[in-house]
Parts: C-alpha cells; structure tokens; sequence
C-alpha cells in the first residue's frame, strides 16, 4: 500500500478547518498543514454560537482556508488521494458547507469522498499524535458532549459513561456568561481562576456517592448563579474565586469519574500490559483539568495522553487522520451522505442525553 494523502475539512460549529494529512503504508501520520480560521469576533456580541452566522462565516472563508492548507503541505489538488469532511455531529447549516464543498471537490476531481464522525475524530487523535494501540480509555470532554468510552479500535466504540444534562465544556461557557467573563468561556474562566482561591467557595459535586459513571453539570452551574447573585455586585476577586472554586470542583468530579473508570477497564482487560487514559476535546486544553487527570493516572501506574493544544479544539487534521484510516481500511463514503445534527460514536447504546443521540421524544 502507498502513502495516503487526505484533504480534511472541518466545519461542524464556529472554526472553518482544513487540513492535509499522510498516512504511510506501516500507518505512521504525518500532517502535513492544519489551517484553522476561528470566528472569535462574529460571535464575541452574542455570548455564544449563532448557527447560522456561522454556517455564513464558514461559506465566507472555507475555499480560502482550504487553499492555505494546500499551500502549507506544498501539494496540489491532483496530489490527493481522497477528500473528506465532517457529516456531523454539529451545527446542520455549518456541516453542509463543509459536506457540500468536501463532496464537489471529489466529483470534479474524481476523488473518493468521505464522511467523517467528528467524535471520532477526537477519539483518534491520541493514534495520529501518540500512536497509541487499541484498546484505550478515552475521556471525551467538549463544548457539546461529556463522555468515557472505551476505543476497542476503528469504529468499535463502547460507551461507559456520559452526561445526563450539561456537557462540561457548555458549563464552562454558561459560567463565564454569568460571570460576565465573555466568549469563548472556557479558555475565560480559566485565565479568571488564576488569581483566585480554589477553596473559599465549597460547590456541589453532583451524582457523587451514587452508582454511576455517568456527569451531571447543572447543579454546579446553579449553584455559581445563586452566589454570583447573592454577592452581586461581583468585585474581580470574588469572580476569580468562583471560577478557582468552579475549575477545582470540576477537575475532582472529572478525575473521580476517571479513577473509577480506570479500575472497571482494568478489571475488563486483566491482561493488557499498557493501561492508557486519552482524554481529547475543546476542554482538555484546561491545565488544571489535565493535571488532574495526570495524577490519577499515575497513582494507577497508567499513561496519560493529551493531545497538544493546536489538536484540542475543532481542527481538521483529527478529520484527515479518521478519514485516512478508513481509506486504508478500503472505506469510502456515498456522495448523497447527509449531514447529521446527532451522530453517536456508540451507536447501539440506549439513547441518553448527552450521548450524541436524540432522545425517542426528539
């Protein structure tokens, strides 16, 4: 088998991505450029992400974003072996550019195409940056899903856990917004945190003590409005002290979820040598969250993976890898593949909220 070539896009929320990504013929990665324009300035008024700014900001941009990747890898478009894109999970009207432009692309230049889970994504990142094997932990922490799955290899995903309200990177955002701290949040209360005192607010640690793997967020977003309302007017150090209090309460609950996962999987494969706990998504860039989630690795005698920072977020280099992985597996995709709001890496598993999958009522 030759060396893959994959022309990635990415356009499932508010960054336009494009990518060039290698596969060799022994599966080791290289990517070759990763192009991500980030729409910061559109959104900043609203607190948050408006679809279809986004979806407008993304046919704006995307042809120039795609050329700059092409740039960055020194090749052409007759060079690539195959073009793909993210079909979902996301925002409908932003995945349409990026599947319509993905799928024009291979028509015109006879390409294979393929769609692309965006969770997967994710989950593989840890193999394009650490080429870790199968079978892993993965702790998939974003502005959209919160969850522990357990990656057996491509496409073979068992979930242990999610969410039942909140995902963790959507508390982070809502309590910047009730802090006034501006969007993105994440990134925003982290950088308040740093001046506060993580222990002078004690918040709740929701679905603790009960027989669960399984996150719930809202009580701790509640419980920072009731204080932030209580102490109105907020002075800067009684908001850094929040978000301290927030940041650690959260980085516990995560590890704890983790410590027990990790002993659930090691008692599933008593004969795995390497224990590895990858966790990937937008909020794995937080610090304190991964070094959290360091310890409780090692006091495991486990690998911790995190991937670099340029890799936590949206990006197509992610999609570039999945798809070339696939491609070498003879994988390609239908032209009429339609995008999908909701697309759970675990497909079989009982519907939950928070699991990448519409309830029976939705």
């Amino acid at each position: 088998m030759k060396t893959i070539r994959i022309l990635a896009i990415e356009t499932s929320c508010d960054e336009t991505a494009a990518a060039v990504v290698e596969r060799d013929p022994h599966g080791c990665p290289l990517v070759r450029s990763n192009v991500v324009f980030a729409q910061l300035k559109e959104h900043a008024a609203f607190g948050g992400v408006v679809p279809e700014i986004a979806a407008r900001a993304h046919l704006s941009v995307l042809d120039t974003v795609i050329l700059a990747a092409l740039d960055e890898a020194g090749c052409g478009l007759d060079e690539i072996d195959a073009i793909a894109a993210t079909a979902g999970p996301g925002l409908i009207g932003g995945l349409m550019v990026g599947l319509m432009t993905a799928k024009g692309l291979a028509a015109s230049l006879s390409k294979p195409f393929l769609a692309i889970n965006h969770l997967e994504g994710h989950a593989l990142t840890a193999r394009l940056t650490d080429q870790v094997d199968y079978p892993y932990l993965l702790l998939l922490v974003s502005g959209g899903h919160t969850q522990i799955l357990e990656v057996a290899g491509l496409g073979d995903y068992r979930r242990i856990a999610t969410t039942i309200d909140d995902a963790l990177g959507e508390a982070f955002d809502k309590t910047a917004k009730l802090l006034s701290l501006g969007f993105p949040g994440g990134p925003a209360v982290e950088v308040a945190a740093r001046g506060g005192d993580p222990h002078r607010f004690h918040l709740p640690h929701p679905l603790k003590g009960q027989d669960t793997l399984n996150f719930s967020f809202s009580g701790l977003k509640t419980a920072i409005r009731t204080l932030a309302q209580d102490l109105a007017p907020l002075d800067d150090k009684t908001v850094g002290d929040l978000c301290a209090s927030f940041q650690r309460t959260v980085a516990e609950i995560v590890s704890d979820r983790a410590r027990r996962a990790m002993t659930e999987f090691a008692e599933n494969h008593p004969g795995l040598e390497n224990r590895v706990l990858v966790v990937a998504g937008g909020v794995s860039a937080n610090q304190e969250i991964r070094a959290s989630l360091l310890e409780a690795s090692s006091s495991q005698g486990w690998q911790f993976v995190a991937p670099p920072l340029a890799l936590c977020g949206d990006n197509a280099a992610m999609i570039g890898w999945a798809a070339a992985d696939r491609f070498a597996a003879g994988e390609t995709s239908n032209p009429d593949f339609a995008p999908r709001s909701r697309w759970p890496l675990d497909g079989d598993t009982v519907p939950i909220i928070g699991s990448g999958r519409r309830g029976p009522k939705a």
